[in-house]
């Protein structure tokens, strides 16, 4: 018979009542990610995760159950702050671009 580490049987007492609110590639995404649900008053917690038919290592981050629903709002309205962001970006890199090339000439 296997003996279970009390460690062990600690952390997966702790993940039982947790529940995957997204996965993401990189430990920076995630620690992101923990740090905002946390400024909501959101617990969270970080678990690497390995998929050997894939080969593919993700990193998965867990709230409780009864807080899944908030979560997923912070994350997705974060998702929709920086996408706002990089197309306000992307659209005035390109304004100053048409600015600093021939955008004058034509009038000529």
């Amino acid at each position: 018979m296997a003996k279970r580490s009390k460690k062990n049987q600690k952390s997966q007492a702790k993940l039982k009542d947790f529940a995957v609110v997204t996965f993401v590639e990189d430990m920076e995404q995630a620690r992101e990610y923990e740090t905002l649900l946390r400024v909501n008053d959101i617990p969270a917690i970080i678990k690497e995760q390995f998929d050997p038919s894939l080969a593919v290592r993700s990193v998965a981050i867990m709230v409780p159950e009864e807080c899944l629903d908030e979560a997923h709002v912070v994350i997705e309205s974060q998702d929709a702050y920086d996408d706002f962001y990089d197309f306000a970006l992307d659209d005035e890199n390109e304004t100053e671009s048409d600015l600093d090339g021939n955008f004058f000439e034509d009038d000529f």
